[in-house]
């Protein structure tokens, strides 16, 4: 049997156990029904903090508090919750740690497309026991929606914008009755207390599939933001690469810090069209380049550095994943990417080495 330490990725629940327990016991505060923790206890372990016992409850998200807060609340209450924001604002780590924190887990989940049908968000059947038997209880083939609503816990629903809007508008009986109708077999199945969903979309993604005035009624939106400040983005890289780190057994590198520092500048100056000093204005590639660009940049550079390098990372480990990630539309996007060489990184006596490297790795 694999064990948790096995996963390559485990969920949030298995991999944040210890810190669930403790935040348990130590919790007085009321919960709403069918809730594990308070909701004073869940932002506390989204965004940390030190419990009575001692314990250390690590931050999961690093941003303003009232978000959380205003995101707890509305699972509290009987309307959904739909996190919006930009690429890489860190929307489905934010779902899966708020329903792990409220139902225990996080895998009650239905990844929305383009191809998504209606069966993923209401029903389906097993088509081998309907033919045979016809309908019945025993042919239902519940979707992690129902199962939800059933067992009174939190349902997620990634990238909403992306699933047509013909299936987008079974939700809303769900979330306005809170019942889904089974008319194949006379029956409803009706929402348990604790029951909610939290969505996520897109925000670069308008006009994909737009919700309908009447779905988006019901849910409250909360938009995720960028970073603040380099601090708080460079803060949010280092923690999240070393929790990969550990997951992939890389080795522990105290000399990433220049790194991390220097690829969120990079990724901050190309986002805002504009210089950390405020000087010059240099033009935005294609892509996002989000937080969860910069932490692949870094976590990729590290594994060149103990792979093939001397364990030490270093400018030429991450010159190449952050040409890849900035590079999205090779004729438009290189020569943003060239001309950003040329006219600031060049400019910089101690990003030498990395304009050398950042150059070799376009030849």
């Amino acid at each position: 049997m694999t064990t948790d330490n096995e996963l390559l990725r485990p969920h949030a629940e298995q991999l944040y156990a210890a810190e669930l327990e403790a935040l348990t016991r130590n919790d007085s505060s009321a919960r709403p029904a069918s809730w594990l923790l308070s909701p004073s206890a869940v932002v506390t372990y989204l965004l940390g903090g030190s419990l009575d016992d001692g314990t250390v409850i690590t931050p999961k998200y690093i941003g303003p508090r009232r978000i959380m807060e205003v995101a707890v609340a509305t699972l509290a209450t009987d309307r959904a919750l739909l996190l919006l924001g930009v690429p890489g604002t860190a929307k489905t780590w934010v779902s899966e740690h708020l329903s792990a924190a409220i139902s225990g887990t996080s895998t009650l989940l239905v990844q929305g497309t383009a191809g998504t049908p209606e069966e993923a968000i209401r029903y389906g059947w097993n088509y081998a026991r309907l033919i045979a038997e016809g309908p019945s209880t025993e042919a239902l083939v519940p979707s992690p929606i129902m199962i939800a609503m059933q067992q009174g816990k939190i349902a997620r629903l990634e990238e909403l914008t992306r699933i047509p809007s013909d299936v987008q508008d079974a939700l809303i009986t769900i979330l306005s009755e809170k019942t889904l109708p089974v008319p194949e077999l006379g029956m409803e199945v009706q929402a348990t207390k604790g029951f909610s969903v939290i969505a996520t979309a897109n925000d670069r993604d308008r006009g994909v599939n737009d919700l309908s005035s009447a779905l988006r009624r019901r849910f409250n939106t909360v938009v995720l933001p960028l970073p603040a400040s380099a601090d708080e983005e460079v803060s949010i890289v280092t923690q999240r690469v070393a929790a990969l780190g550990k997951t992939l057994e890389l080795p522990d590198l105290p000399t990433a810090a220049d790194e991390i520092r220097r690829v969120v500048t990079v990724f901050r100056e190309l986002r805002s069209g504009v210089t950390e000093d405020g000087r010059a204005k240099v033009k935005t590639p294609s892509g996002t380049l989000s937080t969860a660009e910069a932490i692949s940049v870094i976590t990729h550079g590290i594994a060149m550095s103990a792979h093939f390098g001397d364990g030490v990372l270093r400018p030429a480990d991450v010159a190449a994943g952050i040409a890849g990630a900035v590079i999205k539309d090779p004729s438009a996007d290189a020569v943003v990417w060239t001309e950003y060489l040329e006219s600031v990184v060049r400019e910089r006596a101690d990003w030498a080495d990395f304009y050398r490297a950042a150059r070799s790795a376009l030849s």
